[in-house]
């Protein structure tokens, strides 16, 4: 009965663990709101806990809840719903009840990779996480990542950019979006084909304890996890911990040595975890069946190669002015504007029109303090 699923998630106290505890002792979530108070206690239960299972109210609850969530447009699926994700389910204590909203289906039917890293990314960060996301996007593989800024964020629009899937796992209820300024790109990866997801009931907050379950879900519905950029006590750090448990993949991209936000990766790679520099490297670590099917046959490597090393050429349909400028931006950091009047040989007005035109073209970022850089 999908109404209990409901209620036994929203019962205070009742995290994924608890649920399972309860789920092996009852044998459903129904059953549960009909045991007693002494089988409830002899589990541990909190006394709060025990009483809001006792209050037998979860009827009433479920059904506003679910009614709601329709009315967002949503769905839920429920642990022993056919829907569940299968991934997610082999994982210890899934959460019990997922909200989704988007094409979720079309998001959970595509192989997925998980990509979390810093928030406080440097432009290297953001064009490696924009750029793999993309190039596996292409290639029919879902981009799965937490809607936090910077890598995160960065993922998410690199696979839209490709017209690929993204799955975006959130901390908040399905009628919250944090941090706010990512409403626009909510709404576009819904445009475009994404989807939705949670474990928290409508109304849930950003509060800093449902990140970490928020994590376990981003590497549950992966087959492997990359690590962009992250600190020496970054939460992607726990994220990558938790895709161990769970059998999953672990990759890193490498980074600067002096750069703190590449202590993690590093220290991910030098403990085993895949060095990834291109889309190539992360499709070799998923299952066989998937590589055969998106990487080129061995003859034609160099060739592919070849292809790789040219993907950052200049754009056709540019203006001498344009490419001067062009060329003058890095990927890897950002350029101050005095630096590209000293270096281009162009008028203010010159190399202002031209950075007005490459933005219009999504082809660098403008960034604070009047400083640019390419976009991958």
């Amino acid at each position: 009965m999908m109404l209990a699923w409901i209620a036994l998630n929203m019962t205070p106290g009742i995290g994924p663990r608890a649920a399972t505890v309860l789920l092996e002792r009852f044998g459903s979530a129904e059953a549960v709101f009909h045991a007693s108070r002494s089988q409830l206690e002899l589990l541990r239960m909190d006394a709060q806990t025990v009483d809001a299972i006792l209050a037998k109210s979860f009827d009433e609850r479920a059904k506003r809840e679910f009614d709601e969530v329709k009315k967002l447009g949503g769905d839920i699926l429920v642990l022993d719903d056919g829907s569940y994700p299968d991934i997610l389910r082999e994982i210890a204590d899934p959460p019990p009840v997922l909200y989704v909203k988007g094409d979720w289906q079309a998001c959970f039917d595509q192989p997925s990779i998980g990509v979390v890293g810093s928030r406080n990314c440097s432009t290297y960060g953001e064009n490696a996480s924009e750029m793999l996301a993309r190039d596996l996007a292409s290639r029919g593989i879902t981009i799965t990542s937490g809607l936090a800024r910077g890598i995160d964020t960065a993922a998410h629009r690199g696979a839209m950019r490709a017209s690929g899937r993204t799955i975006a796992v959130m901390g908040t209820g399905l009628d919250s979006v944090y941090p706010r300024e990512n409403n626009g790109t909510v709404r576009e990866i819904l445009a475009k084909g994404g989807c939705l997801v949670t474990q928290f009931p409508l109304g849930t907050p950003p509060l800093k304890e449902n990140f970490p379950y928020r994590n376990r879900i981003i590497s549950g519905l992966s087959l492997g996890l990359l690590v962009v950029e992250a600190s020496e006590r970054s939460g992607s750090l726990i994220t990558a911990r938790l895709a161990v448990e769970q059998n999953r993949e672990v990759m890193a991209v490498p980074g600067n040595i002096t750069s703190g936000n590449s202590f993690g990766t590093n220290y991910l790679i030098k403990s085993g975890a895949k060095l990834v520099q291109q889309w190539q490297d992360i499709v070799a670590e998923m299952p066989a069946e998937i590589g055969a099917r998106i990487l080129p046959p061995k003859t034609d490597d160099r060739k592919e190669s070849e292809r790789a090393r040219n993907e950052n050429h200049i754009p056709h349909d540019l203006s001498p002015n344009e490419i001067t400028v062009y060329k003058a931006l890095s990927l890897d950091e950002a350029t101050h504007i005095d630096i590209l009047v000293e270096g281009c040989g162009l008028s203010f007005g010159d190399l202002n029109s031209a950075l007005v035109s490459l933005d219009i073209k999504d082809l660098i970022r403008v960034l604070p303090g009047k400083c640019y850089a390419r976009k991958a």
